[in-house]
């Protein structure tokens, strides 16, 4: 463990760099310009041993970030609706490694999450470095992953199309031509309208050459069972031995990050996925969530400019996936 000029402790755990406080230190007391650095480098902070309440944490994720989203995944908690601080999911099913939101075009910068109660077992988080799942796939999936792009295509609720269109029944020219700020692209199948968007299989993180893997796909495949989102760009589902090979790719490189209570994860969501393990108590483990657009992100060339997300706290729409999972989850 080394000492850093600031006066907090470093090491490294796993893919983690992990900052040590001294005397209950809050997070606002470590340097800005250090996080970033670090940050940077890593993609993957985990601040332990820290001292701070929800308003403490709000303050320090709105430090970095300059905007923030809500996300409409089913069964959290709101902890504080204006800055978009929600629970993480408050079930106890596993989840398989995902990126936060890569099925929609405002996919955030940041995950941020803090730990405020801490389970005796079980209920780990669960990391993995894209960029090291493909460093361990054989060169020429890799080559064929490279040429290829994914399609995120869903039903365009009337809420969605009176959002990004300013009508719920818009006409075929409006369709053709959505206003510049709109991510998607339109598209009628029989009586239904479809938006979609399209994004590299492999990418580029923000802080790193890549390229990585960090997409939907194992989230789709183990936790929901669909196979036919996101497709490839050719409209086929992607090859099941494709999805497999990720996997065990990533397997050797996952890391578990047992909670402590006074810790805070900052994942590099282009670059780092997440998931969890089974939670044996959840009454025992109080996790809140921050996802976030940074201060100092390179431009996103896949995001039109001046994006809505990026200006302030953003609620989107219900998407027809949020949905499909919540009815889902009410059903179980």
């Amino acid at each position: 463990m080394n000492s850093l000029a600031s006066g907090f402790d470093i090491s490294t755990d796993g893919p983690l760099l992990v900052i040590h406080a001294t005397g209950g230190a809050s997070p606002m007391s470590i340097d800005e310009a250090l996080i970033e650095s670090e940050f940077r480098s890593s993609g993957a902070l985990l601040l332990r041993g820290f001292d701070f309440d929800p308003q403490t944490f709000k303050t320090f994720a709105e430090r970095l970030c300059t905007a923030s989203v809500f996300n409409d995944s089913p069964n959290r908690a709101v902890i504080d609706a204006a800055s978009n601080i929600q629970s993480v999911d408050l079930g106890v099913a596993p989840f398989p490694l995902h990126p936060e939101l890569s099925r929609e075009p405002w996919r955030p910068d940041v995950c941020l999450f803090a730990c405020f109660d801490a389970p005796s077992r079980g209920g780990e988080t669960t990391v993995c470095d894209g960029v090291e799942i493909v460093r361990r796939l054989p060169p020429a999936l890799v080559a064929q992953m490279r040429e290829r792009a994914l399609l995120y295509a869903q039903p365009a609720a009337p809420e969605v199309l009176e959002y990004w269109l300013g009508t719920a029944t818009p006409t075929a020219e409006q369709l053709a031509s959505p206003p510049s700020e709109c991510p998607y692209s339109f598209a009628v199948f029989g009586d239904r309208v479809i938006r979609w968007l399209s994004r590299p299989l492999l990418h580029k993180p923000m802080f790193h050459e890549g390229p990585a893997f960090g997409n939907f796909l194992f989230f789709a495949r183990f936790a929901l069972g669909v196979s036919n989102f996101p497709l490839l760009d050719d409209g086929q589902p992607v090859p099941s031995e494709w999805v497999e090979a990720a996997r065990q790719a990533a397997a050797p490189v996952t890391y578990a990050l047992q909670w402590r209570p006074g810790d805070i994860l900052m994942l590099d969501n282009s670059r780092f996925m997440h998931g969890r393990r089974q939670i044996l108590d959840p009454r025992e483990r109080k996790v809140a969530s921050f996802f976030g657009y940074l201060r100092f992100a390179p431009p996103n060339e896949y995001e039109p400019p001046d994006a809505p997300w990026r200006r302030g706290p953003f609620r989107p729409p219900a998407s027809s996936l949020a949905r499909a999972r919540a009815n889902r989850f009410s059903r179980n």
